[in-house]
């Protein structure tokens, strides 16, 4: 939490990035486009997935991509941030089956790239001149760390069996047969069962002789284009030259580290214990009303929906309350702390358009699938986050006092 409410709101937003650009290359994600050809035969869902992860595992990945960005409405980050990353390109990716990986992104508002191995993922944004790195968590040998060639996909019961778990909470499609970027493949279609606030659907298609994930959208409800998509108009199978998955950014670049995550993790707690901190484990309104040590409003319902819990966080000198209203994907989520504590002395959305919040100055993320809201009143600093329109955040913060 500390780590992310004293970052910038580029270093925020190349942070969220990079864990993207992370995932993409785990699970060798390699979008297309919707192609014309021959389509794999009719499989029940679990079979077409057990099918496609026993696949072998093709040397590396070539590909040309699209990326798709209609994340932030018009005017949300008031030309603030400028690069291919926010604006949508077209580019390429190279993947190896080592887990090291370059996508290249191409714009007029500059080119992106994002480079990553085990150890670590680097983003240079040509609009900024800025290479951000972030450190990735190790994992120690032995524990859930096996050789590619020492796993097995899972049996098709198994699978059944988390499918059916999933279902419990979504609605997922059965395996439709289809063609993409020329490649025959399975498509399927994931949506939330309950409220999903503004979330409608993660659309994914992979390849039925590969296994290799071909096609990734999401959709905002009740649209008919995703607000995120990765699309390759080629793709082809064979290894990867070294020279491919790497890029030395211009000397002239700034550098700008995302520390890790991991490693402030440990360093917090061994911080914490030589002070002798004790961090806050308390719950309930009343509880937490009577350790805070600030004004908590906590009302029992926010725009309609109930309050859920309540819970002080964070050691003595940066406690945080935390309160939920509602559950599931449209839940709203309240973190309050004094305004002139540490955790305060710089708020990442500070630099973000402002909103009048009836005699308090807000400061707004919107997307299209959801915001952020964060402003201040009478010494207490908030931040509210929840899969909503703009317009709803905003009734929320007024109505929270």
């Amino acid at each position: 939490m500390k780590l992310l409410r004293t970052l910038s709101l580029p270093k925020l937003i190349a942070l969220a990035l990079a864990v993207v650009a992370v995932a993409i290359g785990g699970t060798a994600l390699a979008m297309a486009a919707r192609g014309n050809g021959p389509t794999p035969p009719q499989k029940p869902l679990a079979q077409a997935i057990h099918d496609s992860l026993a696949a072998p595992e093709p040397s590396g990945i070539t590909a040309r991509v699209k990326f798709t960005n209609k994340l932030f409405p018009t005017g949300a980050l008031e030309g603030k941030v400028g690069s291919a990353l926010m604006s949508g390109a077209d580019g390429r990716l190279w993947l190896t089956n080592e887990g090291r990986g370059r996508l290249e992104l191409q714009s007029d508002a500059g080119d992106v790239q994002i480079v990553w191995n085990e150890k670590r993922v680097s983003i240079f944004d040509a609009s900024s001149n800025t290479v951000y790195t972030h450190d990735l968590p190790q994992h120690k040998a032995g524990k859930g760390h096996e050789s590619k060639s020492a796993r097995t996909a899972p049996s098709i019961r198994e699978i059944g069996d988390f499918l059916a778990k999933v279902g419990k909470r979504a609605n997922v499609s059965a395996a439709h047969p289809t063609n993409v970027g020329g490649r025959p493949a399975y498509s399927v279609s994931v949506s939330p069962r309950h409220d999903g606030g503004l979330l409608g659907s993660l659309r994914l298609a992979w390849d039925a002789a590969h296994g290799v994930p071909l096609r990734l959208a999401v959709y905002a409800h009740g649209a008919s284009t995703p607000v995120l998509a990765l699309e390759a108009t080629d793709i082809s199978y064979g290894a990867v030259p070294a020279a491919d998955v790497e890029v030395t950014p211009p000397a002239s670049a700034k550098r700008s580290s995302l520390g890790s995550i991991g490693s402030a993790r440990k360093e917090r707690g061994r911080t914490e214990r030589g002070h002798e901190r004790a961090k806050s484990n308390v719950s309930g309104l009343s509880a937490v009303k009577a350790a805070a040590g600030f004004q908590v409003v906590a009302p029992d319902t926010l725009v309609g929906l109930p309050r859920k819990t309540v819970q002080l966080v964070g050691g003595r000198d940066s406690k945080t309350v935390l309160v939920v209203y509602g559950q599931g994907l449209g839940a709203i989520v309240i973190a309050e702390h004094p305004a002139n504590s540490p955790s305060a002395g710089q708020e990442p959305l500070a630099s973000l358009p402002s909103v009048s919040l009836d005699g308090a100055t807000g400061h707004e993320l919107a997307t299209q699938l959801g915001t952020v809201l964060a402003w201040q009143r009478e010494g207490v600093a908030y931040v509210l986050a929840g899969s909503m329109p703009s317009a709803a955040a905003e009734a929320a913060a007024r109505s929270l006092r």
